[in-house]
């Protein structure tokens, strides 16, 4: 067999094969993972999305999330208006972006191209993929730290093994071995597609949720009440160059930045939808209920738990450490602290492996989609866990984590012209068949709409200073670059989404509003496609003489 074959016969091996029959063709833009998804493998009720956006909710950095703010000098009732405002907020601009998936059932990936052109769309995808290799790295890593909990509420001497790594090793060995363990045990749970996961959203939040309830009910029961940080009023420094106003803006900023990300990708989840109100109730009582029941059990517990021990210990490890004595506590104490920790692990690797894993799979599906599917992506992100090297960034590079939480700076202006495009320029109105093909009206010149590249650097260009001194804690920075900063995600979202309005009105794309007149994927119910004017496979196209005539899909009764 010559070289030639060789490879051929590798190519031939390694290449995602796909049904046909179901229009699951796998070519250089389109695998089963990318083609709008059909209403069978639709699977996902209001629980399920319920589930999502809860173990988005049910974990350390939510718990901690007062804790941000009252270290700014503001009280627990600014605290808590910043997270229910953000959370309003989130709730709002994630169904504003997962609004594509739910009617024409595509995710971020395809989403792109008609926006910025079918070989641009790289550039926001490349983004992701960036993000979701270092932040599935450091969720590793998190869980980790719990599994370490877990482990040493077994074995108690687990907690005093000797530390085998040398002083340039910014770890320890029981930290490290948490880390192993955790990544092996999330790694089964890669092969499960998004399709099956309400089984493990139903355990995971009803694990968690009733760990994180009954660990608040025994925190005020043995404290007998709330200590002084339930009463922290409003703290600001003499002479600080800002007002307690800038400061919850800052705070709301912060919130919406921190799950911009997952706002991005809305589409790639919403499009399991078996009907958008299953999204809508979902996200909402979540988002809303399960984001603010989190902080507030955070805060109430750790105000009891200061009074119990004297300190105030926002971390959840380091609080589940103290409980049981590092291990040296009572049978029942390590029991306790086991059925927490290890909820709290759990629903990490379930949100690492959803919001992380399972979204860079897909991203990655979109830059090679005759080879990655969504788990042969998943697999990827997780192995690049150990090229990211985790415990490098968590104990060493502190400035790079805060770029990373601030990246929202750079995703708000895609979210803005994401938005822009769908609703004010396409009214909502999508041709489905030419998101696959190179010969496309989203193809623009060479691939490029060039429009979307300005708009998006006008979102980000105020506000990346602001980012700059914030980072670099200049003591005294100019304070109009720090407000910019404060209002970032705001800014970047309608400035990007402006610019691009402008662009396309000066410089219009014509017939932006253009349908198949026959649902070629069939994706679509008959209820769905008399909805959206397109006439499923099947069925007699005289009743859509007027889709030819007008190429606008309006349906002919």
């Amino acid at each position: 067999m010559s070289l030639k074959q060789r490879f051929k016969s590798i190519d031939h091996t390694i290449r995602l094969k796909g049904d046909e029959s179901q229009h699951e063709q796998t070519d250089a833009w389109s695998n089963r993972d990318l083609i709008p998804l059909p209403p069978w493998r639709r699977t996902w009720g209001w629980f399920n999305f319920f589930g999502f956006w809860s173990i988005a909710s049910l974990n350390i950095s939510n718990w901690q999330t007062p804790n941000t703010y009252l270290t700014m000098g503001l009280s627990v009732p600014q605290a808590m208006a910043i997270i229910i405002i953000g959370r309003i907020l989130i709730v709002l601009f994630s169904t504003l972006i997962a609004w594509a998936g739910l009617k024409w059932h595509i995710g971020f990936t395809v989403q792109n191209r008609y926006s910025w052109g079918m070989r641009a769309s790289y550039i926001p995808l490349l983004q992701r993929i960036l993000l979701n290799f270092i932040w599935n790295a450091v969720q590793c890593w998190n869980g980790g730290r719990l599994m370490a909990v877990c482990i040493t509420a077994i074995w108690p001497s687990f907690a005093r093994i000797e530390n085998t790594f040398g002083p340039n090793m910014p770890t320890t060995t029981n930290e490290f071995v948490g880390f192993v363990i955790f990544w092996f045990l999330s790694t089964p749970f890669l092969w499960l597609r998004p399709e099956k996961f309400k089984i493990p959203f139903l355990i995971v939040c009803a694990w968690c949720g009733v760990g994180m309830i009954a660990w608040m009910i025994w925190a005020l029961a043995v404290a007998k009440g709330v200590g002084p940080l339930w009463n922290t009023g409003q703290t600001l420094p003499a002479g600080s160059p800002w007002s307690s106003s800038w400061l919850m803006m800052a705070g709301i900023n912060q919130s919406i930045g921190s799950l911009a990300a997952g706002i991005t990708n809305g589409s790639d989840f919403s499009r399991y939808a078996s009907a958008r109100r299953h999204y809508v109730i979902g996200a909402l009582t979540s988002c809303l209920i399960c984001g603010v029941l989190v902080s507030f059990v955070g805060l109430v517990t750790a105000a009891a738990a200061q009074k119990i021990y004297g300190e105030v210990y926002w971390n959840p490890p380091d609080l589940l450490l103290v409980m049981m004595d590092n291990g040296n506590g009572s049978s029942k104490a390590r029991a306790g602290v086991f059925f927490l920790s290890a909820g709290f692990a759990f629903t990490a690797m379930f949100e690492n492996i959803c919001g992380n894993a399972v979204a860079g799979g897909i991203d990655l599906a979109g830059l090679f989609p005759k080879y990655i599917d969504i788990r042969r992506g998943a697999i990827i992100t997780f192995l690049a866990a150990w090229v990211v090297q985790p415990w490098q960034l968590i104990n060493k590079a502190t400035t790079f984590i805060m770029v990373l939480s601030s990246f929202s700076v750079f995703l708000a202006p895609i979210i803005g012209i994401m938005a822009c495009d769908y609703y004010l320029l396409r009214k909502r109105r999508i041709k489905l068949s030419h998101l696959y093909r190179t010969d496309s009206i989203y193809y623009f010149w060479k691939g490029v709409n060039w429009r979307a590249i300005p708009a998006w650097i006008c979102g980000w260009v105020p506000t990346l200073p602001g980012l700059i001194v914030s980072v670099r804690l200049d003591p005294s920075p100019p304070r109009a670059l720090v407000q910019l900063y404060y209002m970032a995600f705001l800014i970047g979202f309608f400035i990007s989404a402006i610019v691009f309005y402008v662009l396309n009105l000066v410089f219009p794309v014509p017939n932006m509003d253009q349908i198949d007149d026959v649902d070629v994927f069939g994706t679509f119910t008959p209820a769905e496609a008399r909805r959206n004017g397109v006439a499923l496979l099947d069925e007699d196209p005289h009743v859509y003489v007027e889709n030819v005539v007008t190429g606008h899909g309006n349906l002919k009764t």
